[in-house]
């Protein structure tokens, strides 16, 4: 019988931390965030939001080099780079400086952290666009990506994202903003990627400026790993005891967007800032502000999470939702052995 999970340490591939700030500058050594799970993990890909005050997020990752990081805030804004920022990876963690974005002395902070790896389903991909209509680019997951975002790195644009289950079929007609409220849509979707699925070992792109224009741009790819990462959809049922939705783990970072409708925020929620149930602490993908906090929004499950609550957001009735999730721990083991929930 196959093994339900290859990944019995999630940890190993991808963890949340919170910290306060200390407003220690790079010149007198910084802050060093030191990631909490038993295993240690050097991150390839940090993506950094203040909880507690106005602050664009920062998607930092080691193939752009630590200091470079894309602003995540509801704008088109390029890279930047910046000393003060994320300035290393570690073994187990990194350092900052003192921006405000990450290390403000009266400031708390969110990372979410993954290491790159074909076992872990993850890629980091950079490349420079040439404007060529199917043209492809080679990724190493040696597996069909089910999530792509893209940016432009010197150029200002959005964020477009490719998701396998954004609509019933033919999601490479479709494409996303992580940046902003869009729909997700068909309009112009040639021009994003090329109305062709990625494969096992390429991806394909269209000749849009949004991913292949005369610029530089990343690309971070995941495939579904069972019992580690799912990315999938499910229906709202607009009530209060919302739907559940398998995932085949408890959920440590659960990402949700109702796919069809406009004016809609990407939301996130973790094991972190909320240690039990329900998980009312959230953060928008596309905007600065800081994080809100309210009742009956998700439950973490042992297999999966359940919606609570009618926010319109993440349970509207009928309306479709697409969504991405990394394991805190698998329901069953590599050895078929049940897991207990955290």
């Amino acid at each position: 019988m196959a093994a339900y999970t290859t990944i019995d340490d999630p940890e190993a591939y991808f963890q949340a931390k919170t910290w306060s700030g200390d407003g220690t500058a790079i010149g007198s050594g910084g802050q060093v965030i030191t990631l909490d799970g038993d295993t240690n993990m050097q991150p390839d890909m940090v993506y950094i939001k203040r909880r507690n005050g106005t602050s664009a997020g920062q998607i930092h990752d080691a193939v752009r080099g630590a200091t470079k990081f894309l602003p995540m805030d509801g704008s088109t804004d390029a890279e930047e780079t910046n000393a003060e920022t994320l300035t290393t990876f570690s073994s187990d963690g990194f350092t900052v400086g003192d921006h405000n974005g990450v290390n403000n002395s009266a400031s708390t902070y969110i990372a979410w952290c993954w290491k790159e790896s074909a076992t872990s389903g993850f890629d980091i991909v950079t490349y420079t666009g040439n404007t060529t209509s199917g043209q492809t680019y080679s990724h190493s997951l040696s597996a069909v990506p089910h999530v792509m975002w893209v940016r432009c790195r010197n150029n200002a644009d959005n964020m477009m994202v490719y998701h396998h289950e954004v609509a019933a079929s033919s999601p490479e007609t479709y494409w996303s903003q992580l940046n902003t409220t869009a729909a997700s849509s068909t309009s112009g979707g040639t021009g994003i990627w090329n109305d062709t699925a990625p494969t096992s070992s390429v991806f394909t792109l269209g000749n849009s400026g949004t991913v292949n224009e005369n610029y530089n741009y990343v690309a971070y790819l995941w495939s579904e790993k069972q019992g580690f990462s799912k990315f999938g959809s499910y229906t709202g049922n607009g009530d209060n005891d919302g739907v559940f939705v398998y995932t085949g783990f408890s959920p440590a970072w659960v990402l949700i967007k109702k796919s069809g409708a406009s004016g809609t925020s990407w939301v996130m929620f973790d094991n972190k800032r909320n240690t039990y149930n329900e998980r009312s602490r959230i953060i928008q993908t596309n905007d600065t502000g800081a994080e809100e906090t309210s009742t009956n929004r998700i439950d973490f499950c042992s297999n999966g999470f359940k919606l609570r609550g009618t926010w319109t957001v993440i349970n509207a009735d009928s309306a479709r939702y697409m969504y991405m999730a990394f394991a805190d721990a698998p329901f069953v083991n590599s050895n078929g052995v049940p897991v207990t929930a955290i």
